[in-house]
């Protein structure tokens, strides 16, 4: 995939991730156990053969920085590609200044010098398995100006509030694009990945800018639908938006579950990850799991059911961790009662006994913290 340049975009303005995002951006969440959430979309692109990549960083890059090195745990080829993290090189005199054209007109001369024909301009807050090479070839056979990938779904009043949403009439091409307030049941989900020749990204960049010093890049393709001929490609398996702590929380949840997982997690299609060397995980006699994802590294003295452990989380004797998502370095002392909780980085659970939450709520136990 020699002619197509990677944008790996950030979250829009409307994800808000409770506690989580304090510390770092969506793309950077740490993810079932052992990955972040930014490895999903590199993933989809460095097996799909696209090995000039650029990732955009909207605030608090230091973890993703961190993450992702100089990619080469994503397998790009080391002599003719490159993974570049970009953002803002001025401060915006306000958040709503800080948005991906903005982000994009100030590292211009980065996307203007690459030689690829095509860019696939993706945000890395869903998580779904695609090949695009097989987009490309579609798009690229159908003449059209724009691909944009979405999603069917008929349970659009619970899930991907907020998205937008893509109109079509019967040749799939766009005939409007709006959000998704959770109205209808029915809806298709944009993904927010476009696939466009890279003359045009930069054309539409530049109008964007001109149009408003406020829009994203989605706001210029609402006001051009009817001058290009976009289209929609359809992707069939699981696609999770991290847009919110309940849909952080649910993608977690869904993605233990092995009939789901298969979706996303294909033996010829590998999610890339940075490694990190620990000891395997202790399971002490009387200990019990069921249902569970968990890392390298833990020490399991109590019960940990339905819920996703992180590297190097402790759990004493006594305690019971249901429906939990904890990540690395957590504590939970002996007797402590979860369920329904997200509980971050190196937070120590001792004193408090019980903590619970619901699907629709979990409760967050912010990072560093003791309680």
């Amino acid at each position: 995939m020699n002619k197509v340049l990677g944008i790996v975009n950030f979250e829009d303005a409307t994800a808000s991730v409770e506690g989580l995002g304090d510390y770092r951006p969506v793309s950077a969440f740490a993810f079932l156990g052992r990955y972040r959430v930014i490895d999903f979309v590199l993933s989809n692109m460095t097996n799909s053969g696209i090995n000039d990549i650029q990732v955009y960083c909207k605030e608090k890059p230091r973890s993703l920085i961190e993450h992702l090195g100089t990619g080469q745990q994503y397998n790009i080829n080391s002599k003719r590609g490159n993974l570049h993290i970009l953002n803002g090189e001025k401060k915006p005199v306000s958040d709503v200044y800080n948005h991906d054209v903005n982000n994009f007109m100030q590292n211009m001369e980065f996307i203007e010098e690459s030689d690829k024909g095509y860019v696939v301009v993706a945000p890395s807050y869903f998580i779904y398995q695609i090949d695009y090479n097989q987009v490309i070839e579609a798009h690229v056979n159908s003449g059209d100006d724009i691909t944009i990938l979405y999603k069917a779904t008929d349970n659009a009043k619970n899930e991907f509030i907020g998205c937008e949403t893509v109109l079509f009439d019967e040749t799939k091409k766009v005939i409007g694009i709006e959000k998704n307030r959770g109205k209808y049941k029915t809806r298709n989900i944009s993904l927010e990945c476009y696939v466009m020749s890279r003359k045009l990204f930069i054309d539409l960049v530049n109008r964007a800018a001109n149009t408003s010093s406020l829009y994203w890049f989605k706001d210029i393709l609402r006001d051009v639908y009817n001058e290009y001929t976009i289209r929609g490609y359809a992707v069939k398996g699981y696609v999770a938006c991290i847009n919110t702590l309940k849909a952080y929380y649910n993608a977690n949840m869904d993605l233990r579950k092995r009939e789901i997982a298969r979706n996303v997690f294909k033996k010829d299609w590998p999610i890339h990850t940075m490694t990190n060397d620990s000891c395997p995980t202790q399971y002490v006699s009387g200990s019990v799991v069921k249902g569970s994802t968990v890392a390298n590294g833990c020490l399991i003295e109590g019960t940990v059911i339905n819920s996703v452990l992180g590297r190097n989380v402790t759990v004493k004797k006594g305690a019971v961790v249901e429906n939990s998502i904890i990540l690395p370095g957590a504590y939970i002392s002996d007797g402590a009662k979860l369920d329904h909780v997200v509980v971050d980085k190196y937070a120590i659970i001792h004193h408090v006994k019980k903590l619970e939450g619901t699907d629709d709520s979990p409760v967050y136990v912010k990072r560093r913290d003791r309680i």
